[in-house]
């Protein structure tokens, strides 16, 4: 299983887009506390608009406690990284779940938690203009890039019958 994580998450637009996100691909979402936000604001389930129902999400008190309920092989997503996303294998052979963890807005991820895993810190790559993308932006990137690795399994190539259908442009 896919899993998206947000450290300390401050912006309840961004953490709503990912829950739309998070529907999209079937990833689970971890949230860690605290958050800058309080998950039932009108922010949050505009954002997400009407997938809030569908999205698996679980909160936890600090990173410890994510730490302890959780195991896989975790990918750290800091503009300190050194590796581009696409070079590392998300297949998952090792049929452990696969992690992708993201930092608050404004701080990122502390240096404590990264500072032993650099071969496992990624950073996409952009011009020296930014110091980085928009967090919702930077998960949706990142969740298809391991999704794409994976054969897009459980996805919906075209449009789906429940929907439009796949012949609406034929139509």
């Amino acid at each position: 299983m896919n899993h998206v994580v947000l450290y300390n998450p401050e912006i309840p637009q961004n953490t709503g887009n990912i829950m739309r996100t998070c529907a999209a691909t079937n990833m689970k979402l971890h949230l860690i506390e605290p958050l800058g936000f309080s998950l039932d604001t009108k922010y949050v389930k505009r954002s997400a608009a009407n997938y809030l129902e569908h999205v698996d999400y679980v909160v936890y008190k600090d990173y410890d406690h994510f730490i302890k309920e959780n195991d896989g092989n975790f990918y750290f997503i800091t503009r300190y990284g050194q590796v581009s996303p696409d070079k590392m294998d998300y297949k998952n052979d090792d049929d452990k779940d696969i992690y992708l963890i993201f930092g608050s807005e404004s701080s990122g991820i502390p240096k404590e938690i990264l500072k032993n895993k650099l071969d496992k810190c990624l950073r996409l790559p952009m011009t020296d203009k930014v110091r980085s993308l928009n967090l919702s932006n930077t998960v949706a990137i990142l969740a298809y890039e391991v999704l794409r690795q994976q054969g897009y399994k459980g996805l919906y190539e075209c449009e789906p019958e429940t929907l439009k259908g796949k012949d609406w442009l034929l139509k």
